[in-house]
């Protein structure tokens, strides 16, 4: 394998016709040049200058590995560019996933006020469930995620830190005309014979069915629409009611109202999710996220964007 100095040597023996010259450029003895070409034209299995009266020339062989010594130096000067950019969080390339309901306002607002502060840094959104994020910031395809511990717990995975961000309560979606549309606060059991409208992934337990079942009942009818689009759709043509965090907020439109509910449990943690060692653009936005990681949402009879 040959070392990455004496390539540098190789280039600028070539570039300036002789030993004598590229020493003084590279602050070598003469000496030092000619045992460090000696070496490498050993390791090389032959000569790779041809010897003149006045300096060297480079040989067929010195020819061609010349051409693979240019382009490994360049490489490496490109990475050390790089990776210069990506420690001083000036630029490149930054991979951020957050689950559904964060990229409705939470995440986009930070991201925001990161575009200002950080004009020259590329950003990659992914948008996915929890587990699947912080699987991927394990495998270093990610470097920041917005994660939550709904509906089945805080994933974890090795190399992998989080820290809270908020606290996002799960609020009932209404159309404008139900009977409870006004109400400040709604007990689970006052709805028990609604339909619920539930993502299509899986039947398993569920946020849902466990805080039915503290309220005493079983759900009625359950209509499997997996996208916050077609949920909010149903609502509003008065077909079902359905829980929506209060992160999704702002996305809910003019016809529904969020009101809250009773139960304490209906609640779940946001939490940043950084590899053990983030990189620098990726600190800046997590507490772009701190700053910023609060629901907005009023209730019926205020002035949010959720309340009809």
């Amino acid at each position: 394998m040959f070392e990455i100095d004496a390539l540098r040597l190789l280039v600028a023996v070539a570039a300036t016709g002789s030993f004598t010259k590229a020493a003084a450029g590279l602050n070598y003895t003469q000496s030092a040049v000619s045992r460090r070409i000696a070496s490498l034209e050993q390791e090389a299995g032959g000569p790779l200058f041809e010897r003149l009266p006045r300096g060297v020339r480079l040989n067929p062989a010195g020819h061609a590995l010349h051409r693979h010594a240019v382009d490994v130096l360049d490489r490496l000067a490109h990475a050390a560019q790089e990776l210069t950019v990506l420690h001083t969080a000036r630029g490149g390339l930054l991979r951020v996933g957050a689950f559904p309901t964060a990229n409705v306002s939470l995440v986009p607002a930070a991201l925001r006020a990161f575009q200002e502060t950080r004009p020259d840094v590329e950003v990659l959104a992914v948008e996915g469930r929890s587990a699947m994020l912080t699987a991927r910031l394990a495998d270093g395809t990610l470097d920041l995620a917005v994660v939550s511990d709904y509906p089945s717990g805080l994933p974890t995975a090795d190399g992998v830190t989080t820290a809270p961000l908020c606290e996002d309560e799960l609020l009932v979606a209404l159309p404008r005309e139900h009977r409870l549309a006004g109400a400040a606060a709604v007990d689970l059991g006052e709805l028990r014979d609604e339909a619920w409208l539930q993502d299509a992934y899986g039947d398993g337990r569920t946020v849902l069915g466990d805080a039915c079942v503290r309220a005493g009942f079983v759900p009625r009818r359950i209509i499997r629409i997996a996208e916050w689009t077609g949920k909010f759709g149903y609502v509003a043509a008065g077909l079902g009611v359905a829980l929506v965090p209060s992160l999704a907020a702002w996305a809910v439109p003019d016809g529904l109202v969020l009101v809250r509910l009773t139960d304490p449990a209906l609640r779940r943690t946001v939490h940043v999710a950084l590899p053990t060692a983030p990189l620098p653009a990726a600190s800046v936005l997590r507490d772009l996220l701190r700053d910023g990681g609060r629901p907005r949402w009023t209730a019926p009879g205020g002035r949010g964007p959720a309340v009809a």
